[in-house]
């Protein structure tokens, strides 16, 4: 059997039966920890950040349509998905880079008064999750952080997953400039960064990137895999905050386990946790973890190939969908009654 066959084999197995690659060992137990493995509070977080994280969702979401058979999203905020929830949105650029996992995709607008003043860049994810779990390169190469106020910035032995890496350096590309025009023209606007999937991925690179910069963009993911090894973990948790990253995940998403800890990953801190395994969500069902790799969050859980599907595309509601909302492909419950049986 083909190498490179026999390891994508190996991935998805240890992936969808939620179990590690390695048999001797688990990538949980194997986490070189960032910080003490203290089980998390389960206060549920407050109500304005519930409904922060379920309008990004549908931000997010509408990423899904850039690129797609459909209409795409057109000026002034047009599109098939939740644009007509955003009635004083104002589309700048949109991007598809190309269709390979090393690509991106989405769309920069700007959020104006009387809604909250922001300048918006949405990265959309990958259409098949299994694919993208079976295509990961797990090469990494190593990072180098955008100079920071005219010096070169040192991020110690950091290495960076390469495709995820490349996607953002092709992005930066063709918004870079957009967004920094966007910040001088409108200085009072906060820099909101979003991402579902491996758009997740990019949006965290770009966070740091726009970090650099010396902005101050708050970066929201949803199922975001891992980015890089422990080195780059530590500086994405030193540059930020649980104010202002926020990284979401759900019961039995496997991507933010992926690219898995024997080879070297680590998941980075500020992770809000899903404990529901259906949709909708109430706001006790969520809470801020402690870390990294909380027991009692989504480095605790386990998945299986039904669930896989489901739970990486349910963020306060069905992503991935360039539908209208009240699309029955929003709705459809058929897999859900099985997944909740093989646990």
């Amino acid at each position: 059997m083909p190498r490179n066959v026999f390891f994508k084999i190996s991935l998805v197995s240890a992936v969808l039966l939620g179990v590690p690659a390695n048999p001797l060992s688990s990538p949980l137990q194997e986490q070189t920890q960032l910080t003490n493995h203290r089980n998390s509070s389960t206060t549920p977080i407050s109500l304005n950040l519930f409904d922060e994280f379920e309008e990004l969702s549908r931000i997010v979401d509408i990423a899904y349509c850039v690129g797609s058979l459909n209409t795409g999203v057109e000026r002034p905020f047009q599109c098939l998905s939740y644009c007509k929830d955003f009635p004083t949105f104002e589309l700048k650029q949109t991007w598809n880079t190309g269709v390979t996992l090393q690509d991106s995709c989405g769309y920069v607008a700007l959020s104006h008064p009387p809604a909250l003043p922001r300048i918006i860049v949405a990265f959309r994810g990958t259409y098949s999750v299994a694919n993208a779990i079976a295509d990961l390169s797990l090469t990494k190469q190593e990072y180098v952080p955008y100079p920071s106020r005219g010096r070169q910035e040192k991020c110690e032995g950091c290495r960076v997953h390469s495709g995820f890496y490349e996607s953002w350096s092709q992005s930066e590309t063709i918004i870079g400039d957009i967004v920094d025009e966007l910040v001088r023209e409108y200085p009072d606007y906060k820099l909101t960064l979003a991402g579902h999937s491996l758009g997740g991925a990019v949006a965290a690179l770009a966070g740091l990137d726009f970090k650099g910069r010396g902005y101050s963009p708050t970066v929201t993911t949803f199922g975001e895999p891992k980015v890089g090894n422990i080195a780059l973990a530590r500086f994405f948790n030193k540059k930020f905050t649980a104010d202002t990253y926020r990284r979401v995940t759900h019961i039995h998403d496997p991507v933010p386990l992926v690219p898995l800890t024997q080879w070297n990953y680590s998941q980075h801190a500020y992770e809000y946790y899903i404990s529901a395994p259906q949709l909708p969500y109430a706001r006790e069902d969520i809470h801020l973890c402690e870390g990294s790799e909380d027991a009692n969050c989504i480095a605790g859980g386990s998945s299986n190939t039904l669930q896989l599907f489901w739970a990486h595309r349910d963020y306060f509601h069905r992503m991935g969908l360039c539908v209208p909302e009240d699309s029955f492909l929003r709705r459809i419950r058929l897999w859900d009654s099985l997944a909740e049986s093989e646990l």
